[in-house]
């Protein structure tokens, strides 16, 4: 199944996304999945097909400073999760979305949780893939050095970095065709750098894994906790407390996956979701 790539002006930001569409009419919600750090929508091209096959349409977008979508300066977009969930809601907004299903996976998905919590009306199920949702979440030292004063800004210069990131934490090695597609805003302007320096330099970890930690114990809509338990950076102990704490959570286990289980099992990904949004 194809997938469209379009791209959405809200005010002066310019969102890319891609979007999978079920074949004749389908009465189900459609599904928005955000990416992680320093990922991009492309990471769910395997898992989309799936989805709209069963009636799903699919949404995702590269967040603003990442793969095709606006890269803005920092003195117009702060970059911070307020700023993410603010150009977020305009997106939705002019999409015209009213109600929805949400995929998130990654730092920075963990703005979506936040969105979330923030707007329960627009959501009907939340699927949480290796994001970070507790307090004992740390930022790891792969990620963290994308936002060093020096070796942050060699990314404008060296996308490699970038690879490495995507393969660390995944565990596995990535095909040379779709680290192409991760290389591409870093070897075409210095802007994709300088977004996931200052992206990285203000996720405000604290502040946010409070706000979900707490927003999660009072969260009432189904949710999927779907994890890469070979993930070297949130590992699922971490998870396992919250998730416990959660009212209607239930738990998928993937194995062999690790920080981005929709790059190498978009299968078991897929799959996980359908079975939870049938529910």
């Amino acid at each position: 199944m194809a997938l469209n790539e379009e791209l959405l002006e809200v005010g002066s930001l310019k969102w890319f996304y891609r979007e999978a569409k079920p074949i004749g009419r389908s009465d189900r919600l459609p599904v928005l999945l955000l990416h992680g750090l320093p990922s991009q929508s492309y990471s769910w091209t395997e898992v989309m097909p799936g989805l709209a096959e069963k009636g799903y349409s699919c949404i995702a977008p590269d967040w603003i400073g990442f793969g095709i979508s606006s890269k803005p300066d920092k003195r117009d977009f702060a970059y911070t999760p307020d700023a993410f969930i603010e150009a977020l809601a305009a997106f939705i907004e002019t999409l015209e979305i009213d109600r929805f299903s949400l995929v998130v996976q990654g730092f920075l998905g963990s703005c979506g949780i936040q969105y979330a919590l923030r707007n329960p009306e627009k959501i009907e199920r939340l699927a949480i893939l290796n994001a970070p949702m507790s307090s004992a979440a740390k930022i790891p030292w792969k990620i963290q050095q994308l936002g060093l004063p020096l070796v942050g800004e060699m990314v404008t210069q060296d996308p490699i970095l970038v690879d490495r990131t995507l393969e660390g934490g995944s565990g596995y090695g990535i095909s040379e065709k779709d680290l192409d597609v991760y290389r591409r805003p870093y070897l075409k302007s210095s802007d994709a750098g300088r977004s996931l320096l200052w992206t990285v330099r203000n996720l405000q970890m604290q502040q946010s894994m409070a706000e979900i930690e707490s927003g999660l114990r009072g969260w009432t809509q189904p949710t999927l906790i779907a994890w890469g338990m070979k993930d070297p950076w949130l590992p699922f102990t971490q998870t396992e407390g919250v998730a416990s704490s959660m009212q209607n959570a239930e738990v998928s286990k993937l194995e062999e996956a690790g920080h981005y289980p929709q790059e190498h099992w978009s299968d078991r990904v897929s799959q996980a979701l359908i079975g939870f949004l049938r529910r």
